[in-house]
């Protein structure tokens, strides 16, 4: 397979026609009357002036075009002329993350024009990221890797506030449909440095979910969809402002039942010759209230809730009929205060509550069972962001993060019937975070990182990091990072009996431990073509999984890759991106020494191009997937390197302009119509389309 890397880097340079998405901002030359604060030419996302909403953030940007009035950005979101006018939404977002390390960023006006459905639909076209999924709303078990880490080895916010739990580790792994499509404003995703802010288990990367927040008049917006494999999804959003209220309210429904013909051979194939157990429904509720208190100070409120009824789709045989339901709610409340009378001194106090109720059930022959994940946690953290002198920025704060877990296993057959039980265990965790930047010269500037962990199960660990980004030239900017991290195997992990595979909990795990780095360059090739290059790596050792079904520290695995992000403005309303990533997670011990780790493909390629005017859309979007090793072998003739097939999928979105307020939306995907083998015998559906009307009142 590593023949499809080398394929693709001869053929990088005939496909720079459709480069990629914005990635933290455009490089360009700065105006000479700049200060001295601005440490090179090529921006980094904490020299974006504030509010964090601006444009310069966002991906996939085509060059200025006429827009409908309705979608303009308001004036509150604009950049402020002076300190006088700074509004409190200036503090709505910590403003100071680390430099060293790209951050990608894709807006709503994207997340429209793809037809995301959920966020893993918004995840699979960043850079970096595989995301098996199988048809739309499919359950989480198909894996989500971003570099070659699992989602359990990532951190996932929302509005900065951690939402993944790192307990509940195989039900429990975060559910990329748990937050309405329709009320986020934007995704950005970090690494590196960042790991030291926001948790020291990313050895993958740092996903920041942005909520939208009300302005001006009350509006209310709502789509409904429907579709091939029975998929209908109703979005309605309500927002707006008054005085110094905001708000905004966003409610999801959606339902597909996924059962569509599979080949002979294909993992959950029933009696008729269709993907079985394959439904899923979910509703998801979000809203926010925030308020400016004074010049100074804001309170921000936010709400999200989630209720999903899904088949489990597994790779293995025979046929799988186990249910999962999960419930989810996370409670979010922020304090940002500007303390002293400029922009020197930022502080955001919030405290959080999250649960999680996995409930997993369904026959065994004539037996039955159940397994249920009960989670709930609280969390607080204190975040202040010092500029100390006009070359030195800190930003330090606590987490703290109180987790109880109720394990409830139960199962009719009489070989399982002594592991049925109820564990109640807790956890506390504390950390002290602190990043500081120094500005060496107008070039040259240095991102140092601390995170100290206390943790009640696995003791104190000190993760450090650091990075550096040197402005060549004007047009081209070096950066590389290193990161310790540590990640704790999950209460289940350690104490529940796992009743779908019959896996059984090791008391005596030990953490992942490891580091990640990376290295790029930033080139700005003309005024239209910007790209990054980025090289990066990990090794984690005693990675957890499964040996002679039960939960064990397997071993070494070492990552390397190569990513490619590149963004071309051909002309008015053309908009092209391209993402490339090789990665090669190898295994260094054990039985399967040397080979890639399963579900990971070496080679993934998104490109597209989209054109706009008048309220008139058009996107083609093009996928290749160089294959990944299969992880689970049932058939006598398997072989442990044993490569699913490559595929190259076509998608095409488009919006028709009925009203000024009323749009007819088309997705057509996989238009080859091919059933390839999406992962370890899970076989994408083929042609499927989706028709949707839109509105705006």
């Amino acid at each position: 397979m590593k023949k499809d890397f080398l394929l693709l880097t001869v053929a990088l340079p005939l496909l720079i026609a459709s480069p990629s998405y914005a990635v933290e901002s455009e490089i360009e030359q700065r105006n000479t009357n700049k200060s001295t604060e601005v440490i090179s030419d090529i921006p980094s996302l904490s020299e974006i002036e504030l509010p964090a909403t601006n444009a310069e953030l966002l991906s996939q940007q085509s060059v200025p075009i006429q827009v409908n009035p309705e979608e303009t950005q308001p004036e509150a979101e604009q950049t402020p002329s002076d300190d006088a006018d700074i509004s409190i939404e200036a503090i709505a977002e910590p403003d100071n993350l680390p430099q060293s390390t790209p951050t990608y960023v894709i807006d709503r006006e994207e997340i429209k024009k793809q037809g995301a459905a959920s966020l893993a639909d918004i995840l699979k076209r960043m850079p970096g990221f595989a995301i098996n999924d199988v048809g739309h709303g499919a359950d989480i078990h198909t894996g989500t890797y971003y570099r070659g880490a699992s989602i359990n080895q990532s951190v996932f916010l929302i509005n900065g506030r951690q939402i993944n739990t790192n307990v509940n580790i195989y039900h429990g792994g975060t559910d990329l449909n748990s937050i309405p499509v329709e009320a986020i404003e934007r995704v950005e995703l970090y690494s590196g440095t960042a790991s030291a802010l926001f948790g020291s288990s990313a050895f993958g990367g740092v996903v920041n979910i942005i909520t939208k927040e009300g302005y001006g008049k009350p509006k209310l917006s709502a789509s409904a969809e429907f579709g091939s494999l029975s998929l209908n999804n109703q979005q309605v959003t309500y927002g707006g402002s008054s005085d110094k209220v905001k708000y905004n309210f966003s409610f999801e429904r959606f339902f597909t039942d996924n059962r569509y013909r599979v080949p002979v051979g294909a993992a959950n194939r029933d009696e008729q010759g269709f993907l079985s157990n394959a439904d899923t429904a979910t509703s998801t509720y979000f809203g926010s209230i925030g308020v400016d208190l004074n010049q100074k100070n804001s309170l921000n409120l936010d709400v999200t809730a989630l209720s999903s009824r899904r088949g489990l789709i597994y790779f293995g045989f025979p046929l799988q009929r186990d249910r999962l339901d999960h419930d989810g709610l996370n409670i979010g409340l922020s304090w940002k205060t500007r303390l002293g009378n400029g922009e020197s001194s930022n502080l955001t106090t919030s405290i959080g509550y999250n649960q999680d109720y996995f409930s997993t059930y369904g026959p065994t022959g004539s037996f039955y069972r159940t397994g249920a994940l009960d989670t709930q946690q609280l969390t607080a953290r204190v975040d202040h962001e010092w500029k100390i002198t006009a070359n030195n920025k800190l930003r330090w704060g606590l987490d703290l993060k109180n987790t109880d877990l109720t394990g409830d296993v139960l199962s009719t057959n009489p070989s399982n019937i002594a592991k049925n039980e109820t564990e109640d265990r807790s956890l506390f965790n504390t950390a002290l975070f602190a990043v500081n930047t120094w500005n060496i010269s107008d070039n040259f500037l240095i991102d140092l990182g601390l995170r100290q962990t206390f943790d009640s199960q696995f003791g104190n660990y000190l993760n450090p990091s650091v990075g550096l980004r040197y402005a060549v030239t004007p047009l081209i900017a070096v950066r590389g990072s290193w990161a310790g991290a540590q990640r704790n195997p999950g209460l289940d992990q350690l104490y529940v009996y796992d009743t779908v595979h019959g896996w059984e909990p090791n008391p005596d795990l030990r953490p992942e431990t490891g580091s990640t780095w990376s290295a790029g360059i930033d080139v700005n090739f003309s005024q239209n073509l910007i790209g990054q290059f980025t090289y990066f790596g990990s090794s984690i050792g005693d990675r957890l999984g499964v040996i002679a079904g039960k939960w064990a520290n397997i071993g070494l695995v070492d990552t390397n890759g190569l990513e490619a992000a590149l963004q071309l403005k051909i002309a008015t309303g053309w908009s092209t991106f391209l993402n490339y990533t090789y990665t090669d997670s190898q295994i260094k011990t054990g039985t399967e020494k040397g080979l890639q780790l399963g579900l990971i493909p070496y080679s993934v390629l998104q490109t597209g191009v989209g054109y706009e005017n008048s309220g008139w859309q058009a996107n083609l979007y093009v996928t290749y997937n160089s294959g990944a090793r299969r992880s689970i072998f049932a058939n006598s003739n398997d072989k442990p390197t044993d490569f699913a097939p490559s595929f190259v999928n076509l998608d095409l979105s488009g919006r028709i302009p009925l009203t000024s307020n009323l749009g007819l939306t088309v997705y057509l995907e996989n238009l080859l119509d091919e059933q390839y083998e999406r992962v370890n015998r899970i076989y994408s559906p083929g042609f499927t389309f989706r028709l949707g009307l839109n509105a705006n009142f």
